[in-house]
């Protein structure tokens, strides 16, 4: 399971690193390359629970690694829930100004009878 594990991980950097090195995409390549990153994290999120919950697993690892291991996902977690925060405030303010703009473009089609 590891040695496939290893060459599934590496084909994935791989294809981010193409999807990486491709100019000039348009915004449909870029949702999918976005689309595919997350769920090449979901998978390796999803890989590192079963380890996480297994403790025949994680009893091989050391204090020092088991450390390791906590600050680097911190780092990496902190950075990403920051960036998450983020484009989710600006999503938002997206979202309401599309409402906003609606709101004035119906108000501009009102017809007033007196």
């Amino acid at each position: 399971m590891s040695s496939e594990w290893i060459q599934s991980c590496q084909r994935i950097l791989d294809r981010i690193k193409d999807l990486e090195k491709t100019d000039d995409k348009d915004r449909l390549e870029y949702v999918r390359s976005i689309r595919f990153m997350l769920s090449a994290l979901q998978r390796s999120i999803l890989g590192w629970m079963q380890w996480i919950n297994n403790p025949d697993i994680m009893t091989r690892f050391t204090r020092e690694e088991l450390s390791d291991m906590n600050k680097k996902i911190a780092e990496f977690t902190r950075a990403f829930i920051k960036y998450d925060l983020e484009i989710t405030k600006r999503g938002a303010e997206k979202g309401l100004e599309a409402a906003r703009r609606a709101r004035r473009r119906s108000r501009e089609r009102e017809v007033i009878y007196i």
